[in-house]
Formats: structure tokens, sequence, C-alpha cells
């Protein structure tokens, strides 16, 4: 079975950790003694129903306030496929987590409120969705039972975020009408919405086609950790481990090691299980290779004709996350996959306007949960690529050098 990442997203109280716990509950993915456990806290909270939203509010301060703050992941699966589910914050204050959230998502579920319509941050998040180049949106209509299960207000919602996000680059897109409490078109259709001809969200989820998502042209292997193992039965042992980003690798393949520029083939490849003959995204291998070359953290692996070049002016789209807003000549500390460098901002090009999607050029900073283009000259050069061709060597974080918060992250564009 392959691996499905989803996301949620959208606005305070649209239902997120509800529509969780509801695909958890209805596909018997949850022990009886976690049912028990929040059927308990929901009657102890005065509620005549099982709040299933518990199931992934885990923080104390998320079940006092009824909100989430953190990104809670969980993992599933059914006959056909594994998930995992990165359940996301909808409140402004917490955009930073939804960042997170959807780095690493095949899907984004962006819900939103039938009675309220699209909100400040439905556009937000689908903004970020767009940005961080998801390749599947679903729009999940939630509520539905509260607006009489009407097709009217169904479209109303559907063409407006239509409309906004062909502003966007959101290549898959498909609508849901739904109710997470009471588990309409969530696992099985629903009987209240007879004009609606599509599936239950958790079908799309099963059988949506993510294989041709990855990027399996360009090989990109970047170093996380060498291993030299003491034991002296295998003092000879010299392995670099890591995650294959994209492309290909296969033992007897032809590799350049980058930034040394020495060539060298792929002797072994081992995984978690023992030898195998090739690895692919997001395989996490150890690679051994023919020759004793110079590689070590930071470096990436890759083919000799098709690799990324160095460079120490990155342009990118910035998410910034911190109170402190970003400012021209602000010093960083930026990671790039497994390579830690220092950067300075050079230039804030222009900041988006999250409804309307202009380019406001005027602006000097960006503030928290601010969108902008950035330009930044970093000490040492990093070895990127697009973030279209690869979302793992097209992406960085910034780093505040003095709190070692995570203060923004980025994806390079090229144009």
């Amino acid at each position: 079975m392959d691996l499905l990442r989803f996301a949620t997203a959208g606005s305070v109280d649209d239902g997120k950790s509800t529509l969780i716990g509801r695909l958890l509950y209805d596909s018997k993915s949850i022990f009886e003694d976690q049912l028990e456990s929040v059927q308990r806290a929901s009657k102890s909270r005065g509620n005549d129903y099982t709040d299933l939203s518990l199931l992934t509010d885990g923080l104390r301060a998320e079940r006092e306030q009824g909100i989430t703050i953190d990104v809670a992941y969980r993992y599933f699966a059914t006959p056909r496929r594994k998930f995992i589910i990165a359940d996301t914050p909808g409140h402004e204050q917490y955009t930073r987590n939804m960042v997170t959230g959807a780095s690493t998502a095949d899907l984004a579920i962006i819900l939103v409120d039938a009675r309220k319509g699209l909100t400040e941050q439905s556009r937000r998040h689908a903004t970020i969705a767009s940005l961080l180049r998801v390749p599947h949106v679903v729009l999940a209509i939630n509520k539905m039972d509260l607006v009489g299960w009407s097709e009217q207000r169904f479209e109303e919602i559907y063409q407006e975020f239509a409309a906004f996000s062909s502003k966007l680059d959101i290549p898959d897109l498909t609508a849901i009408p739904l109710s997470a409490l009471l588990g309409d078109n969530v696992v099985t259709r629903s009987t209240h919405m007879d004009w609606y001809g599509g599936t239950s969200l958790l079908h799309h989820l099963e059988h949506v086609h993510i294989a041709s998502d990855r990027n399996l042209q360009d090989v990109r292997f970047p170093v996380q950790y060498v291993i030299r193992p003491q034991q002296s039965a295998v003092r000879d042992y010299r392995g670099f481990a890591g995650q294959v980003a994209s492309g290909i690798l296969k033992v007897g393949d032809e590799v350049l090691a980058l930034p040394s520029g020495l060539t060298t083939t792929v002797a072994a490849i081992d995984g978690p299980n023992g030898p195998v003959d090739q690895a692919h995204p997001p395989m996490s291998v150890t690679l051994r290779l023919r020759d004793e070359i110079d590689v070590s953290r930071g470096d990436i692996i890759c083919r000799v004709g098709n690799h990324p070049a160095p460079t120490q002016d990155v342009e990118a789209m910035v998410c910034w996350m911190d109170a402190d807003p970003m400012t021209v000549g602000r010093k960083l500390g930026i990671l790039h996959t497994t390579r830690m460098a220092r950067t300075v901002v050079k230039d804030i090009a222009y900041q988006l306007d999250i409804n309307t999607l202009h380019r406001d050029t005027d602006t000097h900073e960006l503030g928290l949960n601010g969108i902008g283009r950035v330009r930044l000259r970093v000490t040492t050069p990093l070895l990127v690529d697009d973030y279209d061709d690869n979302r793992t060597t097209g992406s960085f974080i910034l780093i505040d050098e003095a709190t070692h918060r995570t203060v923004g992250a980025g994806v390079v564009r090229d144009s």
C-alpha cells in the first residue's frame, strides 16, 4: 500500500478536529479505550454527544479553549491506503503550524463553515497550500446540516473559492459538502444531499492519484549523517545516511557529490531491513560509495549531468512566523536540507495581500503571518532547486540566531 500525507486547514471552529475524529471513528481506526476516554471527557464537559474532536485536540489548553494549537499527527489505514494526518490550527496566531503541517502534505483539506463562507484564514490557507505546491486540494464545505443541506449554498461557496483559487497554482481542486458532526459524506455517502453526485471524503482520499506527483527524474540525496561503526567486524564500513528527496538511485549508478564536485559510483544501498537494489522518495537509506571521496553532512549526492548550481543569492517566497518583523538587513540562520548557514535579508520585493493577491511593492518589512518575495544573501553557497521542481531542495527555514526560534519558511522561486 502507498502512503498519503494530508493536512487539514481552515478557520477556527470550522470543524477540522471533528472531521478527523469522524474519519478515525467511522473507519474503525481507534481503540475502545480511546473512545471510552473521549466519551467520559465529553460527558464531563456537559455534552450530550461524543465530541470526536477530542481525539486530536490532545493538549489541555486545546480542550479547555476548544481550539487546536499544535499540529496533531494521526495515523490510520484502510485496505487501500495508509494515511498520515496533520490536523493544523485554524487560529491566525498559529499559521506557522499550518505551514509545518502542509509542507510535506500530498493533499490539503480546506474546511469552510457553510454558514460563514470563505474567511480571511480560508484564503490564507489556500494561498499557503498553493505556495507550498500541495498537489491536491479538497474544499470541504462543512456543517451542511446547519444550512438545510442547501445545494445553492454549496454552489455559492464553491464558485467563490474557485474564482479565488484560479489566481493561485492549485492543479487539482475537489469540492465535497459534508457534516463532520453527523458523518455525512465523510466515510459514507450522505442520504441528505441527493443533489451531490461525487464521492465521500474517504473514498476520494483512497483513490486520489499521487504516484505522478513525485519527482523521479532529478536525483537529490541530501546527506544527513556519515556512518562509521567502530566494531572491528565492520571496520571498513562507511555509509552516508539520508532520505531520498527525488529521483531513483540504483546500485552501480554514477553519482556526483556536491559541493566537492567529485564523482564515484554507488556500491550498495542499505535500507532499514537490509540491502536494496534501488531507492526512491521518500525512502530513508544509507549509500555506500565505490571510492572514499569527501562527503559530509549537508552535502548532496546527485547525477553527474543533472545537479543544482551552487548559489549565494536566493530569491524566495517567505512566510514570516515571528512577532518581530522581517526587515532588510536582518541577519538570520538558514537551514536548507541538512546544511546550516547564515544569511542576511537583502531586499523585500513585495508583500502579498491574502484577500486580493495584490502585490504591495511599497512594503519594507514582513509582519507576523506575512507572505512576500524576498532576496537573501547566504554566507555559504546553497545547492537549491526551484521549488516547483523539488519541494525538498527548493525549501528552507529561517532561524533567529539569538533565540534559535524558527521565524520563517521559504520556497525558492527563480521567476
